[in-house]
């Protein structure tokens, strides 16, 4: 089965499986999500569908407008596009319509992870990780620092060295040094599936950001 969903992080908790083993969960509110519109080649150049997720009190026009053609009345926070491989043999796409192994989506309809996700099912999640602010180098690339004795007074937390001698004579690129941290899109691949509710996922294991922070979820 290939799902596709968008959902927000709620919460991080522990699950005990059959054999009393202890792991940790994260559940993955998903509701409400719309399918929006279905991109295809011969319009587009391309294959993907766009989903739209989350409540949200005053929306642009432009936005506005396009879910006034899909027939959706809820303002939605985010839109998001999930490209689709053309020959997959499972999916099959129209203008206004998407068919997933046996479950068909139309553009309009809410989306709901039971139709589409299965538990033991492997997924990635994307999101975007926490930021850190401004941090040394002890902090973001885990250097030990500088000795704490003999005298050192202000060197503990220093990098060190970052020159390469007279050649080629300047900082490489990439060197790593202190710098903003955090923030970033990452995503965690093959998180199991532990349980699949109409109104969320509840996934082995940690996922990037904060909560409420809007997650891209698909089968791995």
């Amino acid at each position: 089965m290939k799902g596709f969903i968008l959902g927000e992080k709620s919460e991080q908790s522990q699950y005990f499986t059959k054999k009393g083993e202890r792991i940790p969960t994260t559940f993955i509110k998903t509701t409400p999500c719309y399918l929006v519109d279905i991109k295809s080649p011969q319009v587009h150049g391309y294959t993907a569908i766009k989903l739209g997720f989350g409540n949200i009190k005053n929306i642009n026009k432009p936005q506005s407008g396009e879910l006034k053609k899909a027939g959706i009345k809820t303002p939605l926070h985010f839109l998001r596009e999930f490209r689709i491989d053309k020959n997959n043999e499972k999916i099959k796409i129209s203008d206004k319509e998407i068919t997933i192994d046996s479950v068909k989506l139309r553009i309009g309809d809410e989306i709901k992870p039971t139709g589409l996700f299965k538990i033991d099912e492997l997924v990635q999640v994307t999101g975007i990780s926490k930021g850190k602010g401004f941090q040394g180098v002890v902090k973001r690339h885990h250097f030990k620092g500088g000795p704490r004795t003999h005298g050192e007074s202000h060197g503990e937390r220093a990098p060190g060295s970052i020159g390469s001698t007279t050649t080629p004579g300047r900082v490489n690129k990439g060197k790593r040094m202190a710098g903003r941290m955090g923030g970033e899109r990452v995503t965690i691949k093959n998180l199991k599936i532990i349980e699949v509710k109409d109104n969320g996922l509840l996934v082995k294991g940690l996922i990037p950001g904060g909560r409420r922070g809007l997650l891209e979820i698909q089968s791995s």
